[in-house]
């Protein structure tokens, strides 16, 4: 089972990408929806325990969570050491699975994977990729951005041009929403092609 990093700065168009991956038949694990159920479950009480006030109704308040970092950066690894375990440990039960109904190629979406070394636990690394001024600008439109936020979420990811010349394929998302389907389909036949041709899909046992 061929195991697929997927990565990207934010802006990139890597939520984008995972849908289409999944679109094409390929179980996709997308890291901040684990974290997105996780702030509504087992995470709530050790986040409001490091950070107090920051959950609200039972579930993290994401906006006073942002705050809280903001005023604080320091907090970034106190909330990793509380978020990445718990995240990893999902990864490990989907992995499980999709392997036991003998799926050939899995992506793991990971916003942060060169950052956190998920790199080291993958098999082909995908990076989404567009022009800097697209990626400004789809990232200033969201609701709530600021230059300063932008920034601050910026100098915590590897650098784009980094993470492309780490990746075994890049997709170019600054175009339309069919080429860049169509650069995925052609990046899951080229490892199925190379996986018949070495005859083992690679990845754990």
């Amino acid at each position: 089972m061929i195991r697929i990093g997927l990565t990207g700065s934010i802006g990139m168009g890597k939520s984008t990408s995972g849908k289409l991956f999944a679109e094409a038949g390929i179980p996709v694990n997308d890291a901040d929806a684990v974290v997105h159920d996780l702030y509504s479950g087992e995470a709530v009480p050790l986040v409001e325990a490091a950070f107090p006030g920051a959950t609200k109704n039972g579930t993290v308040d994401r906006q006073e969570l942002g705050r809280k970092l903001a005023s604080d950066p320091s907090g970034f690894k106190r909330l990793e050491a509380i978020v990445h375990p718990l995240v990893r440990q999902r990864e490990r039960t989907f992995l499980k699975r999709q392997r036991a109904a003998g799926a050939d190629i899995v992506v793991l979406d990971i916003p942060l994977l060169f950052e956190t070394g998920a790199n080291e636990r993958v098999d082909k690394i995908v990076v989404v990729s567009c022009d800097p001024q697209i990626q400004r600008e789809r990232v200033l439109a969201r609701p709530g951005m600021t230059e300063e936020k932008f920034a601050m979420i910026l100098s915590r990811q590897t650098p784009d041009a980094e993470k492309r010349a780490r990746a075994d394929y890049v997709i170019d998302t600054g175009g339309s929403i069919d080429a860049a389907r169509e650069q995925i389909k052609d990046i899951i036949a080229d490892l199925r092609q190379r996986s018949a041709d070495n005859g083992s899909a690679g990845g754990e046992p």
